[in-house]
Parts: structure tokens; C-alpha cells; sequence
């Protein structure tokens, strides 16, 4: 009985060696696909145009259309001055999704020849959240905001030179 058992594992140890010399390939090919970088560049700045103010404070929202409305002590001269929503060109790869950060924080405005301020915030843009690129692969953003001004706002032109950030991100 000990000849069966030990002729029994040499078959099959023998078995086993001859499966494990048997080897066979495949291939798999690698692609990838280069899309249209997204950018973005400013094309309008942001003008609140002309503002008087009484001593109350008050704000003035900008929509995305140029339209503005005011709060508390603020009235609109006849005189407009500039008046528009920023404006930002987005391109890249034509169909494509991209979400928009808008900025998180107030944007600071400082009289020239001075040390006055004022701040803007409460964005909002005509795309939303997402946006979606044209056949052409491009978009337009156009963003508006609410100007808070003090009450008895010293009178001359406020601004902010660095700007205020939007952010575009492919989905």
C-alpha cells in the first residue's frame, strides 16, 4: 500500500509541472485622448457706474444684465457713468461641462487718493453652477454683485485693482 500512495503523488506532482510549463499572451493596447485645455480670460470689468448716497448706508445690486437696483440711502443719478457686469470668455472642448467657483469672500474697494472703503459681494453669474461649452467649444460668463456702501460715502472713484477670482474646473 505504501507504493500506491507514494506512486499516486509522484503522477500527480508530475501532472501539476506539466500545466505550469504551458503559457500563453495577450496584448492589450493603450490610448489616450487629448482634449482642448479649458480657459478663461476677462473680457468686461465690473462698473456700478455712477452712485449718490444720502447718511444712510445702503447697497446696489448689479445683475448679470446691467440692470441695477438699490437699497436703503442709495439713489441712481440720471448720469449713469459706466455701467456693467463683468464678463469672462470661457473656452475649450466643444460640448464639454465645467463648474464655476464663484468668489467666497467680499472684494474690497478703496477711494483713489484715499483710504475709504467699501465692499462688494453676493455674486452670481447667467451660467449657474455648471456651464457648457458651445459646438464652437466656447461660453460666456457674466457675473453681477451687490456694492455695500456706508452711509455719507465720501464722494470719489473706489476700486480694486487685484479683481475678484473666477475659477472654471472640467467636470
Amino acid at each position: 500500500m505504501k507504493k500506491v500512495i507514494i506512486l499516486l503523488v509522484v503522477v500527480g506532482g508530475f501532472a501539476v509541472s506539466s500545466f505550469g510549463q504551458a503559457s500563453v499572451t495577450a496584448n492589450a493596447p493603450a490610448t489616450a485622448n487629448i482634449v482642448t485645455p479649458l480657459g478663461i480670460t476677462k473680457a468686461v470689468d465690473m462698473n456700478f457706474g455712477n452712485i449718490a448716497v444720502n447718511a444712510n448706508a445702503g447697497t446696489v445690486l448689479l445683475g448679470t444684465d446691467n440692470t441695477r437696483g438699490v437699497t436703503g440711502g442709495i439713489t441712481l443719478p440720471g448720469t449713469t457713468g459706466t455701467v456693467a457686469a463683468a464678463q469672462f470668455s470661457v473656452t475649450g472642448q466643444n460640448g464639454y461641462t465645467y463648474s464655476i467657483t464663484m468668489p467666497s469672500s467680499a472684494l474690497t474697494l478703496t477711494r483713489t487718493s484715499g483710504s475709504e472703503t467699501m465692499t462688494v459681494d453676493t455674486w452670481v453669474n447667467n451660467v449657474g453652477p455648471t456651464g457648457t461649452l458651445s459646438a464652437s467649444g466656447a461660453q460666456t460668463i457674466i457675473v453681477g454683485a451687490t456694492l455695500n456702501v456706508g452711509g455719507s460715502q465720501v464722494a470719489g472713484e473706489y476700486k480694486n485693482t487685484t479683481g475678484f477670482p473666477i475659477t472654471v474646473n472640467y467636470n
